[in-house]
């Protein structure tokens, strides 16, 4: 009979997640999954298949942690204050493992090596930009702004600049709090 894990499989993944957005796929070994998870060699293989399935799972975490916290922030602040908020708080984020966005890393990382994993970012990606296309649509719908604009192109813009906001984040000589006012600020101007 197996033997029963002795440990948290959500709370591995969860780490794992901190560790592949820290250091990339190629970045990060089995020794390092290992040595970090406190895992014996082959537990990673006996508990998720392989490096890539972990990743995968991680993945997803990240992307479903991504539209929860956007959508409690709708409920708490409404879908504009939401899409205001968000770049702020990007880049006042503290004690994450770094301020750019796991899907884009993972896709930039990934894509040229026709890397099924660059496709899930991907698809993760379009997850998230639907989530803001939904927020822009019930701006609207509030009257919180102009019905003339598309829903579905404000949201791929907001995407890009969220994700330059967060590399632009990762730099010294840029100051990223600017750059979030002026994208919340634009918002407004809708």
């Amino acid at each position: 009979m197996p033997r029963k894990p002795t440990y948290d499989r959500d709370a591995l993944i969860a780490k794992a997640r901190d560790i592949f957005w820290r250091h990339g796929w190629a970045g990060t070994s089995l020794k390092d999954l290992e040595r970090e998870l406190k895992l014996n060699p082959g537990s990673i293989y006996a508990a998720f298949g392989s490096k890539d399935a972990l990743y995968a799972l991680a993945l997803k975490r990240y992307a479903q942690d991504g539209v929860a916290n956007i959508m409690a922030l709708s409920q708490e602040l409404g879908p504009l204050g939401a899409l205001k908020a968000q770049p702020r708080l990007v880049v006042e984020a503290s004690g994450l493992p770094t301020k750019a966005c796991m899907l884009s890393k993972t896709y930039a990382e990934l894509q040229a090596r026709n890397h099924d994993l660059a496709n899930q970012a991907r698809a993760h990606m379009v997850e998230m930009k639907s989530c803001f296309a939904d927020l822009f649509r019930s701006a609207q719908a509030a009257g919180e702004i102009s019905p003339e604009h598309d829903p579905d192109r404000l949201a791929a813009r907001y995407q890009s600049d969220l994700l330059g906001l967060r590399l632009s984040a990762e730099r010294d000589d840029v100051n990223a709090s600017e750059i979030a006012v002026d994208i919340a600020d634009d918002l407004d101007r809708l």
